[in-house]
């Protein structure tokens, strides 16, 4: 069930009220002070698509298969030879000149 944003059209307060796709929409905001309260409902921009509960994490839906190519003529590195590369750029880059 989606939450919808009102907005009260006397003191211009904002509220968000959940409520059933079908409901009616909101004529009165519910326990207002003011007896000739009425409200209107806001376009919002929503939220994202939200995970919640065990077994979703942010590795999940990664590109792990998809794996830089080398260019033509060169041979794969191994994983030893890339980390001496990070290693020697970072050198590279801390060093004063």
């Amino acid at each position: 069930m989606p939450t919808y944003d009102y907005i009260c059209t006397e003191c211009g307060e904002r509220f968000e009220h959940f409520q059933t796709m079908s409901s009616d929409p909101l004529k009165q905001r519910p326990g207002c002070e003011k007896e000739q309260c009425s409200v209107t409902r806001v376009i919002s921009g929503g939220t994202g698509l939200i995970f919640k509960g065990s077994g979703f994490y942010l590795t999940d839906y990664t590109d792990k298969g998809k794996q830089k190519k080398p260019a033509e003529g060169e041979k794969p590195k191994s994983a030893t030879e890339k980390k001496a590369a990070v290693k020697k750029e970072a050198k590279a880059e801390n060093s004063p000149s």
